[in-house]
Parts: C-alpha cells; sequence; structure tokens
C-alpha cells in the first residue's frame, strides 16, 4: 500500500524547474503582463456580464455541465474558484485587446497577403518511385485506372486512403514552393505529373482553384495571428527582473 505523499510548493517548483518548464512558464507570465497593460493602457475593461458569459463558455467546452464536474475540474487542476475567474477575466481580456489592436489592420493585412490566402481541393498520393509515378500518372490519364484506385493501393495512412487522398481546401501558404506554382497554375480539373521534394514525388489532382475571401472566420484567424505576433514581441523585448 502507497504511503500518503506530502507534496508541498517548494516541491512543484522544483519539479517545473527539473522538467525544464521554466523558460515556457516566463514567457507566460510575461505574455499576462503584456496583456494587463496595454489593456489597462488602452482603457479596456471586462464588465460582470461579460465575464459571466465567458465563464459560462470556458465551462461548457471543458463539459463542466453543473456545479459536481466544476468542482471536480477545480480540484483536479489545483484551482480556486478565484482562479478560474482569473484564466476566464485574462483570456477575455486578451480577446478584447486583440480587436483593439488589430480589428483595423485586418482589410490591409488581408490584400497585402491575400495570395496567401487562395486555396485548392486538391488530392494527393506521395510515392517514392519515379518511375512507378510516372506510370501510374499516365495510367489516370489515359482512363486506364482512377485516382481513387492510385489513392486505395499506394496510400499507407488508412484514414487517408480510405477518402482516396482528399486533401480538403488546403491554403497556398501551407504548401511547399514547389507544390505551390504547379497547383495554382493548374486548370482544374486536372492531373499534375509527379512533383518532387523532400518527401518523395507527389501525384497531385487538382479539383478546384478557391479564391481567397476574407470571410468571419479568416478574419479572426488574422486577429490571432496578428496578437500572436505583437505577443511574442512582447516577449523578446522584456527585460526580467527576478525576485530574490
Amino acid at each position: 500500500m502507497l504511503k500518503a505523499l506530502a507534496i508541498t510548493n517548494e516541491d512543484i517548483l522544483h519539479q517545473v524547474k527539473l522538467s525544464c518548464k521554466i523558460p515556457e512558464i516566463i514567457e507566460q507570465i510575461i505574455a499576462r503582463k503584456a496583456i494587463e497593460n496595454a489593456a489597462a493602457e488602452a482603457g479596456i475593461k471586462v464588465e460582470t456580464e461579460e465575464l459571466q458569459k465567458a465563464a459560462d463558455q470556458m465551462r461548457f467546452m471543458n463539459q463542466l455541465l453543473n456545479a459536481n464536474d466544476t468542482w471536480a475540474w477545480l480540484e483536479k487542476h489545483h484551482l480556486s474558484l478565484d482562479d478560474f475567474e482569473e484564466i476566464v477575466y485574462t483570456t477575455l481580456l486578451a480577446g478584447k485587446l486583440s480587436q483593439h489592436l488589430f480589428a483595423d489592420k485586418v482589410e490591409p493585412y488581408f490584400f497585402q497577403q491575400q495570395l496567401d490566402y487562395a486555396g485548392v481541393v486538391m488530392y494527393e498520393v506521395v510515392l517514392d518511385d519515379e518511375d512507378l509515378a510516372l506510370e501510374l500518372f499516365y495510367a489516370v490519364k489515359e482512363g486506364e485506372m482512377s485516382f481513387y484506385d492510385v489513392a486505395r493501393q499506394y496510400i499507407q495512412d488508412v484514414e487517408l486512403r480510405r477518402k482516396g487522398g482528399y486533401l480538403g481546401v488546403v491554403r497556398r501558404k501551407d504548401l511547399k514552393a514547389e507544390i505551390s506554382a504547379a497547383v495554382f497554375a493548374a486548370k482544374p480539373p486536372q492531373l499534375l505529373k509527379p512533383i518532387v521534394t523532400a518527401r518523395g514525388l507527389h501525384l497531385i489532382l487538382v479539383e478546384e482553384l478557391i479564391q481567397p475571401e476574407l470571410n468571419e472566420k479568416l478574419r479572426t484567424n488574422i486577429i490571432s495571428n496578428l496578437f500572436s505576433q505583437w505577443l511574442n514581441q512582447q516577449i523578446e523585448q522584456s527585460e526580467i527582473s527576478k525576485s530574490p
């Protein structure tokens, strides 16, 4: 039978050090303080109703559907109700600050970077033999077999094989340069000649090219990216003074 262990705050801090997590935690502290300071300078406040709504959303996201679930979750993470409220407050404050700093910068950023947000609906099979890749390319091109047949026979990943190599909508910025150049020069639907990268030979079927559109999802994504860049700058520029 295991003896009851007494774990102190000093034990926890020591373990954090041994786990080499101190730099990561220091960055999180700097980020939190940067958010609080910038929000104070901008006069941003969190109203009680906003805090309550955000707390309800956080409980829902963590499937804390009743008081017992909430208490169990707090106990698991060694949090008090005040700690929980602080987490919600900081998250909400960060969201309001990101909107304040970057909401009016989304359109200029989008138009400057819009080529990166162009999308493609594509299917892909990656092979490691050039002769085989060319043989399969011409077989599909001449109607001797379908792209789905190629995917079913040569894709190792089970889920991707079941989808016939379907990758969904892929953004231009998420593609390697050599693949991006060929894909966005295609006239869909078009099967591309095998493209060589470090991963192997890519046999790609381009189904559709999608022009970039600044919808709400992309707007939120851009604000999030700009805010992350801003936070990283705050971290890099910060001078840390440790208490004795």
